[in-house]
Order: structure tokens, then sequence, then C-alpha cells
């Protein structure tokens, strides 16, 4: 039962700490939707997109309305485009005549981006994955509101280095097709690790295989109030400040509870998930920067950043699974440069690199986000900056993510202007050493020893042994390699 207090200590949050719910996804599935004939299936694709998501935006507006809760984004992800458009399309663009469907559904719905114009390519291309990654400059560059992503890896596949490879080159391609407005194509397009199937966040969001024919998925944020409740316990110890934080993901986290069962009952759609992600925005009091600074740094990048986001996330994590039995999605904290002011501040003061932002991905939810680099970066030294966060995502079983931008005619000391919740940002050096003979090799790096989760048996011994010498053979020569089995039968672990 909500007290009196509880509503206060509510509206508080909202009014003054920035408090919101950052979006309700639905996801909707097009596997019905594939047909051999490309008009057909985008018919097919634009019919069930507007029946199953034509009441998501009044929906959302309406809740926001009673409950006096802001819901900033209504928006919607769909089945892997890659999946859907396999039977129909024959060139790069088919998928952009598919794009373009998505978009013209999107403004149709009131929606403001729709996600899953991807592929999932951990472990191998399929021609029409292929088609689809080539498609992608293209479609991100004659649409405004389809975003993209393409997941080149997992803990239990390894890393696709040919997908890598291409997305360095995609992501350029992007870049000089969407110049005119400041490359603003890549800042909708995000290459992952481990992507989860019910992300409700752009750019990354997709419907998974995995999930039913429509879902509703809600991201809820409030850097902010977490700032605030930090600021009131000046100097407390470890234990203080996780007990703290741990509370108040809690009391963000009901809230977005409450939004998510409210929309999922009057739009006759399960509920799928709540994403907990500590989202900022370009708005003042409303940095996960901030958060940093509060818990004790001058600014995010100083020594001690890595552990104080590792605590950050940790205790989000924490207190948001006590308030929701379907916690999933991201659910941490994002550290988008762009977006946050205070991300922005520590980069033009020269405490934040690229490399120090690589190493907070260990720990936090995503990985390198919204990050301008200059437009002479070369494909190759993307693809690079790919593969190392995809290998952290990989070895750490975490989902990273890279977007990136090669800001085309721009270079370190200058800024760029992305507007809206996209914010601005300075260009970044990167490092300018080459890595193209690696990223150049064929194949894929397999996955870590860890990920082999259901193949050891409890019980054999597989220790090296030299066997006994072969009779007329060298003394101490090995017969080969023995797996020899205790003597307790075999169990799985």
């Amino acid at each position: 039962m909500i007290n009196l207090s509880e509503v206060i200590e509510t509206n508080k949050m909202i009014q003054d700490e920035n408090l919101d719910v950052r979006t309700i996804t639905m996801g909707v599935s097009l596997l019905d939707c594939a047909d051999s004939n490309l008009e057909s299936c985008c018919a097919n694709i634009y019919a069930k997109l507007l029946r199953c998501a034509g009441r998501l935006v009044k929906t959302g507006e309406e809740i926001s309305r009673e409950f006096g809760i802001p819901i900033v984004n209504k928006r919607v992800s769909i089945t892997p485009a890659s999946l859907v458009g396999a039977s129909c399309c024959r060139r790069p663009e088919d998928y952009v005549e598919i794009a373009r469907t998505l978009d013209r559904a999107a403004r149709e719905l009131g929606v403001n981006f729709l996600g899953g114009f991807s592929a999932v390519v951990s472990k191998g291309m399929t021609p029409s994955d292929e088609l689809l990654i080539r498609a992608i400059p293209e479609a991100l560059a004659v649409t405004e509101r389809v975003c993209s992503s393409v997941n080149v890896g997992s803990t239990k596949t390894g890393l696709d280095m040919d997908a890598i490879r291409l997305m360095g080159e995609t992501v350029k391609a992007t870049a000089e097709r969407t110049k005119d407005r400041d490359s603003l194509g890549c800042a909708k397009l995000v290459v992952l690790c481990n992507a989860p199937d019910d992300n409700p966040f752009m750019a990354g969001a997709f419907h998974g295989v995995s999930e039913g024919d429509a879902v509703i998925n809600v991201g809820v944020s409030g850097p902010g109030v977490v700032k605030y409740a930090l600021s009131l316990i000046p100097g407390a110890d470890f234990e203080t400040l996780c007990e703290t934080i741990k509370r108040t993901a809690f009391k963000i986290t009901r809230v977005g509870q409450l939004v998510a069962q409210e929309a999922s009952r009057r739009l006759g759609v399960p509920f799928g998930i709540i994403d907990l992600s500590l989202a900022p925005t370009p708005a003042v009091g409303d940095s996960v920067a901030d958060i940093l600074k509060e818990i004790g740094l001058a600014h995010p990048g100083a020594p001690g950043t890595t552990a104080a986001l590792a605590l950050l996330n940790d205790q989000v994590k924490k207190g948001g699974v006590m308030a929701s039995s379907y916690v999933g999605g991201l659910s941490g904290a994002f550290i988008p440069v762009s977006e946050d002011q205070g991300m922005i501040d520590a980069v033009e003061a020269g405490a934040l690199t690229i490399e120090k932002l690589e190493a907070m991905t260990c720990v936090c939810s995503v990985g390198l986000d919204m990050i301008a680099v200059p437009g002479d970066t070369s494909a190759a030294t993307i693809a690079g900056i790919i593969a190392d966060e995809a290998a952290i995502g990989m070895v750490n079983q975490k989902t990273t993510a890279v977007r990136i931008i090669p800001v085309v005619g721009k270079g370190v000391g200058e800024s760029v202007e992305f507007g809206g919740l996209l914010g601005h940002a300075p260009i970044m050096p990167v490092n300018g050493f080459d890595c193209s003979r690696f990223v150049g090799r064929k194949g894929r790096i397999p996955a870590p020893i860890h990920s082999f989760k259901n193949r050891l048996w409890q019980g054999t011994d597989f220790s090296i042994r030299p066997a006994r010498a072969c009779p007329g053979a060298p003394s101490g020569r090995l017969q080969g390699l023995r797996a020899r089995a205790g003597s307790r039968a075999l169990k799985p672990w």
C-alpha cells in the first residue's frame, strides 16, 4: 500500500530531481510478416506495426497525464530485420526499402525511434545478414526514426572478426553518407556483444526471437535522484553510500513497475521487463558524471573512477531486482559522452580519454557510447576499437557496445552539436597507431574457456602425464595424452 509520504517523495523526485520514465518500448515480432515478395513483406510489416502499436503513444500520454509521471519516449522494437527480409531481399537496396517502410510506420505511430534494423552475427554472417549490414549507411541516411544494431559476438560463441571488420567500414560509410548532418547517422548505429533480447533503449533495441508476439518493456531513469540522495550524506562510509544508492534505485524501479503494469493492462500486451538504467540527458542535474563527482571524484577519469562506477552499477542492480521480479535489458549506469554534460566537461578538462572510458566499460552497463572522433579516423581503427570493446564483453560475460561517430570534416579541438537528447560532443583523439594487420585477419576469435559451462565433467582428471615407454622406443616417449577418470562416477558440474 502506498502511503502519503511516498507520494510526496515521488512528486519531489519528479519535480526537482529529474526522475522520469525514459521510454515505453513495445517489442513486436515480425517473423510472420516474411514473404518471398518484397512488396508483400513491406505491406505485412506496416500493417502489423500499426495493428499492434497503434495505441502505444496515446496510452503513454494518458498514463503520464493521469499519474503525473513524465514518460519521455514511446518507441517500438522489432525482430532483427535480417531475419524478416531473408526470403525477399536479394540486394542491399531491398533492405533500404524495408527501412523506408519501418520509418513510414514509425511516423504514423508517432514514436520517436524504431529499433531492430539489425543482424545477429556473433558466429557468422548469412547472405541476408551481410546484405542488411551493407544497406545500413543508405538506410540511416534516408530515414529519420530507424535505428540499427549489429551483434558481433558473445561469451558463448566468441567474436566474428569478419563482421567486426565490416562494421568498421560500415560506420565510416554511414558517417560519409550523412556528413551533411555532422555524420548523425552514426548516432543511430550501435555494434554490440552479448546483446540482450529485451533492451528498451535505442539504438540497440530489437525484439529477440526468444520473445513472444508482442511485449511491453519499460526503461526508467533517474541520475538526478541518486545524486540528490548522495548529497544528503556527505562523507558517509561506503556501507551507508551503497545502502543509499540501493534504496534510491528501489524507489525509482517501483515507479517504472507501476507504469509498465498499467501500460500492459491498457494495451492488452504482456509486461516484459523493467530496465533500470541511469541514462543521463544533456539537462543540468541529470548526469551520471555528477553522481561520480558526488561520490568523491574531481572529474570522471580521475584515479578511482572505475571503482566508483563499479560500486554505482552494482548497487543500482541490487536495488532494482528487489523492486521488480522482471528486471532485464541493460540495467545499470550509462556513460554516453555527448548526452551527459558532466562527461563533456571531463573530456574538455583533459580528465577523460577514450582509453579511460574503455576501462570504465568493464564495469558499467554498456560500452563506448556517443563518442565523437575525427572524421579521418580509419575504418581499421574503428574496427579495432569495436574488437577491444567486444572482447571486454565476451570475457566478462556482459553486454558491451560501441556507438562511435567519426565526424566528417572535423578534428580534435572542435565540437559537434547533435541536438535533443543526443546532446553535443567534443571531438576526442584516438590512438593513431595502425591495427589493420590484426583486424584484417579472417575468421573468429574463439570463445573464452569459461564459456564451456555445460561441457566439463566432475570426476575427470585431465592432467597430462608421461606414459610408460613403448617397447623398443626411447625411454620416456609419450604415447599420447591420457584423460584418466577418477574412481567415482562421472557427474556433470
